[in-house]
């Protein structure tokens, strides 16, 4: 996966007047054009009004991103990958030149999610509205909202392709390196510059934040309309943790508390994942596995790399059982490991 460099709560969606509802099917009418086009235009019209003075562009250095208005407190949520090794920010919004200042409250790279909160709020910031992550469908149509390649305020449309996508990032170009569970995916073009903005439904939710774009092995570059988002509800999760505590305390993520390295046999494929250390008192220890080893499956599924390691927990909560496949000194072993947090 590619990386992309691009929401809290406000008030509803509001409506339009029935005036302009009336002069705008007039208008359509006169164009040829049918009152369900029209309808849908005055959607994406009043979506992008409510909605895009809350997405905002972020800047370290030379690299650029965006971010989404989590509250009137000033507080930004972003990508983990956008803000980098940072701490301060200049911040551009929708509806102004002005550069603000930002400094970095936490980032969680696990998660690829970061919060900044603004030196001084202005007047007018308006929080973005978050929806419900359990109601998102396939076949939504959702407009992502941020600054690709630089050009701020820009707007691209789509639909939801697929839910709970388990997507793993890579580390070029400043990214993380994490295994996100659960992520949205989406025709809307999601372009460098958009990670941290907003993928928005027709009622100006943000129902995610957009992350990072497919590459076509094949040609090494961005395999058109096929993008991914964090879910509304995961953002909410670890932004609100970051407001109160300062930091995720409670991931969510399970783990089997290893330190590990993809391994490959004769043939220099990918075989396994060593176990170079084990946690004390952490789930693989508790079960047996110890440095050494080498983890070939976990809960049925073959495990040839770290990667796949991750993505195989990313089913997974804290808590739950599954049997673990390793070998040991030629010979293979599978065990019950009650899974600990990330």
């Amino acid at each position: 996966m590619l990386l992309f460099g691009c929401t809290g709560s406000s008030g509803p969606r509001q409506t339009r007047g029935t005036g302009d509802v009336s002069a705008a099917e007039d208008a359509g009418r006169r164009a040829g054009v049918s009152p369900a086009a029209v309808e849908l235009q005055n959607d994406y019209l009043q979506v992008i009004r409510d909605v895009l003075p809350s997405v905002v562009q972020i800047q370290t250095g030379r690299e650029l991103g965006s971010g989404v208005v989590y509250d009137d407190k000033g507080h930004i949520v972003t990508n983990a990958h956008v803000v980098g090794g940072a701490s301060t920010f200049e911040v551009t919004t929708a509806n102004s030149e002005a550069t603000l200042t930002a400094r970095l409250v936490s980032s969680y790279p696990e998660q690829d999610l970061a919060l900044v909160k603004l030196d001084e709020v202005p007047p007018g910031l308006r929080p973005a509205a978050f929806g419900d992550s359990e109601k998102v469908q396939v076949g939504q149509i959702v407009l992502a909202m941020g600054s690709p390649l630089g050009l701020s305020s820009s707007v691209t449309q789509g639909i939801v392709s697929a839910i709970g996508r388990t997507v793993s990032e890579g580390r070029e170009g400043g990214g993380t390196g994490a295994t996100i569970p659960n992520m949205v995916q989406t025709s809307a073009a999601i372009n460098p510059g958009n990670s941290g903005g907003a993928l928005v439904n027709l009622d100006g939710e943000v129902i995610g934040i957009p992350t990072l774009a497919a590459t076509d092995p094949r040609l090494g570059s961005a395999a058109p309309g096929i993008g991914f988002a964090i879910p509304a509800s995961m953002v909410k999760t670890v932004a609100d943790q970051i407001i109160r505590y300062g930091r995720v305390v409670d991931s969510g993520r399970a783990a089997l508390d290893i330190t590990g390295r993809t391994v490959v046999d004769a043939a220099y494929r990918p075989a396994g994942v060593a176990v170079v250390e084990v946690q004390t008192g952490g789930a693989a220890e508790k079960a047996g596995i110890r440095a050494g080893d080498t983890i070939v499956g976990l809960g049925g599924r073959e495990i040839t790399t770290i990667t796949s390691l991750s993505e195989a927990l990313a089913a997974y909560k804290p808590g739950q059982r599954v049997q673990v496949t390793f070998t040991r000194d030629g010979a293979r072993r599978t065990v019950e490991v009650t899974l600990g947090e990330q």
